[in-house]
């Protein structure tokens, strides 16, 4: 058993009547800063990750060919 539009339609109102619309406006723009600052950290923590394990690759394959160099010249 779920809300339908007219039970949300009332307590929006209601809500709009307790906190008034400029308490909600700031409210409103206080959660999509906090979610565009989750998704902003999230994407970068991701970018940050996979330039790393970029980094850790390149890094393994100049090891691997300073010591295919080392066998090579003994």
């Amino acid at each position: 058993m779920g809300f339908g539009w007219q039970e949300l339609l009332i307590i929006l109102v209601i809500v709009a009547l307790i906190f008034g619309t400029k308490k909600l406006r700031g409210i409103g723009s206080d959660l999509g800063g906090a979610v565009k600052g989750f998704k902003d950290s999230v994407s970068s923590d991701e970018d940050a990750s996979s330039e790393n394990s970029a980094e850790k690759t390149a890094d393994s394959a100049d090891e691997k060919a300073a010591e295919e160099k080392k066998e090579s010249a003994e």
